[in-house]
């Protein structure tokens, strides 16, 4: 029988978990997540809840609150990969506030979660500074979140990343696209490239087996290396929607073009007795996705599903309104095509 004095202690830090290098962190994030702080913001990072003064929505009608989550999905095997780990958080809030941005509401706070094999300090910095830049973009305060280090689980260079989002918007003002009809136009707002759906299919014709080749410039993408292209990341739209709302501007439905594309996104704002008839054409696709489709032998209308092909974001507005709300977009800084129009269906997206 073994004599349990002769013991040598087990730590949590014998185990892989470093409590240590974790208040190291916590130190090492802590000017970034104070960077996106708003005035609703109550008390410091640190806590075990995060607060957010409900104050300012006594002056809506029937305020709403409406959340979002999400991740980045494996474009994090490509930040892992390249050792560039500063721009998926930004990636990270793009996809949670793009989407609650559809009904209309302003993103208020964000809380994240980062899951590694063994904590460091850099890296984990740099991950929350591309959240707090993501958090500074959307107008939002990140106020809470997550390193939690999983040894035995998951590799030690590896991590994964959740974001949760929380906005309100006000009951009588948000957007459901109730109002949608045919004689409608249709605006897209350029995506700033891939974003972060269907990085499995790039990885697999772009990147595996193509390692030593994705940081040497391209001809085709005007000098830049496949590694920037591929990881520059997700538009964030929220301050150009929320002018023109604040402006009165007449919208009646928003779509964010995430995975499926048009085609499996723009359809779930369409009452169900209207079609949007999309004009293949009538946007310029980034070359990236000509490389795709070349590479993969995608066919068009597969591609439509898989990628954004350079819509990020989508805008239904009466067709008088058009002109007047692509031009306030334009003023915020987003380049908008009229890409098309609505007409009598049954809830589809289809293709002119």
């Amino acid at each position: 029988m073994t004599d349990d004095s002769t013991k040598r202690p087990i730590t949590y830090r014998d185990a892989g978990v470093d409590t240590g290098e974790g208040a190291r962190a916590v130190d090492r994030i802590r000017d970034a997540v104070r960077s996106t702080r708003r005035p609703e913001v109550i008390g410091d990072i640190g806590g075990f809840g995060g607060l957010f003064s409900a104050a300012a929505f006594k002056d809506m009608a029937d305020p709403v609150m409406v959340s979002g989550t999400d991740g980045v999905g494996t474009k994090l095997k490509l930040a892992q990969l390249l050792e560039r780990h500063n721009t998926v958080g930004i990636d990270l809030v793009a996809m949670c506030v793009n989407d609650i941005l559809v009904t209309g509401a302003e993103p208020l706070f964000f809380l994240d979660y980062v899951a590694i094999g063994k904590l460091d300090t850099e890296r984990v910095g740099s991950i929350v500074e591309g959240i707090a830049e993501g958090c500074r973009q959307a107008g939002c305060s990140l106020i809470g979140g997550e390193m939690a280090e999983h040894p035995g689980v998951m590799a030690d260079d590896d991590y994964d990343l959740s974001g949760f989002c929380v906005g309100v918007a006000d009951r009588p003002k948000m957007i459901d696209g109730s109002q949608v009809a045919p004689g409608d136009v249709v605006l897209g707002l350029a995506s700033s490239g891939i974003h972060s759906n269907g990085y499995s299919l790039v990885r697999r014709v772009l990147v595996d087996g193509h390692e030593d080749e994705i940081t040497l410039p391209r001809v085709e993408l005007g000098g830049k290396t496949l590694a920037d292209v591929l990881l520059e990341p997700t538009r964030i739209y929220v301050r150009s929607i929320l002018d023109s709302l604040r402006a009165d501007a007449p919208i009646k439905a928003m779509a964010h073009i995430t995975g499926g594309g048009i085609t499996e996104n723009l359809d779930r704002v369409l009452p169900a007795e209207c079609n949007a008839l999309v004009a293949a054409g009538s946007w310029p696709v980034p070359r990236i996705f000509e490389i795709l489709m070349q590479e993969a032998a995608l066919p068009l209308d597969e591609a439509l599903r898989t990628f954004n092909m350079g819509i990020g974001f989508a805008i239904i507005v009466g067709a008088k309104d058009a002109p007047e709300v692509a031009v306030r977009l334009r003023a915020s800084g987003e380049a908008v095509f009229e890409i098309g129009e609505i007409v009598s269906g049954e809830g589809k997206v289809v293709y002119a």
